[in-house]
């Protein structure tokens, strides 16, 4: 298999105009209505001007910042949008989207649980909201918190039956867990609903993949890329298929594109090196399993590739090494290698 299913991104929360607005100036408020109105129109560096000529004249616009931080967000200014983000919960405290909003941040910036800590504190808030518990079940996932994720996207699909981003991710969390039955149906659901769904399209790659069907599959990792042209796991997933395909040559620009955008994508390094051994350069293939590991040792079937790529450099006892690794972590092909070459 190519990669865990990647999970999409959820949107994020605006605040238009409400009851914390009412004591803002008169001039505040109308520079904080024309950043609303650039932000609906896609117009992120109007819609920043805007906010900001608004917290000139009030400091402590806590709506303000929440919706320049969106606006930032959507800019690709992930930092300037934290910022926000904070400055509007310190100028109030029980700013439930900014909340929601940071914890998104966190989440893609690598900090599960201060995502968690921000998302426990607006809980009693936002506890029946669908897209809360979504965004709570990512959270525990990326702690490794399976029961508690679980728990979060089935509450999210409790609340709201047609959730998208909740199918896609309790289906990744199956297939995770190895139900794929499971995984399928929702990821079937997913696609039912909205067909142009990336992340679910990618995951019906994987699935598809992992029976065999790489012609299949390819198909839906390229319609996952129309809609993300440079994410990087579904990069590296159209070339691994390349590969299985024995389409190594054009396998290799996507690997390598993978890598440039994500240099830490484990996922990819297994790529380049079984690129390599089928090119029968087991040492370069080495070198990048070797990466592999060092960056994630839970990458599926690593330790076989390993292995071959071990027993490639004449290196016996190193190749079994790794496949004993790799039967212990229930991988069913370094099982066979082992049982096969090692006793």
């Amino acid at each position: 298999m190519v990669r865990p299913f990647v999970l999409p991104v959820l949107l994020l929360n605006v605040a238009f105009w409400g009851t914390s607005c009412a004591d803002k100036t008169d001039e505040a408020a109308q520079f904080f209505l024309r950043g609303n109105v650039q932000l609906q129109k896609r117009e992120y560096k109007e819609a920043i001007r805007f906010y900001t000529e608004a917290l000139d004249k009030k400091p402590d616009f806590a709506d303000a910042y929440n919706n320049r931080g969106l606006a930032k967000f959507r800019n690709d200014d992930r930092e300037g949008a934290l910022a926000d983000y904070t400055r509007a919960i310190e100028a109030d405290a029980d700013f439930g989207a900014a909340y929601l909003n940071r914890a998104d941040v966190l989440m893609e910036t690598g900090d599960a649980a201060g995502s968690l800590a921000d998302l426990q504190r607006i809980e009693k808030e936002y506890k029946d909201s669908t897209f809360y518990q979504t965004r709570l079940g990512d959270a525990y996932v990326r702690l490794n918190n399976t029961s508690q994720a679980q728990a979060a996207y089935d509450r999210a699909l409790q609340l709201d039956p047609a959730n998208v981003e909740a199918l896609t991710n309790r289906g990744a969390l199956y297939f995770s867990q190895k139900a794929y039955n499971e995984a399928r149906l929702d990821i079937t659901s997913a696609l039912r609903i909205n067909p142009k769904q990336d992340a679910a399209l990618n995951n019906q790659s994987l699935l598809l993949a992992r029976e065999k069907k790489y012609d299949e599959a390819l198909e839906y990792v390229e319609r996952a890329l129309s809609v993300r042209p440079a994410q990087p796991y579904y990069l590296n997933n159209k070339g691994y298929l390349l590969l299985m395909l024995n389409r190594r040559e054009a396998a290799l620009p996507f690997i390598q594109e993978s890598i440039r955008i994500d240099p830490a994508n484990a996922w990819a390094h297994r790529s380049l090196g079984i690129y390599h051994l089928q090119g029968n350069k087991a040492k370069e293939a080495l070198t990048e399993f070797r990466q592999a590991e060092k960056l994630d040792a839970t990458v599926e079937q690593l330790y076989y590739y390993l292995g071959l790529a071990e027993s490639g450099t004449g290196n016996k006892t190193g190749a079994c090494e790794a496949w004993k690794r790799g039967e212990l972590a229930g991988d069913e092909l370094a099982r066979k290698a082992y049982s096969d070459q090692c006793k």
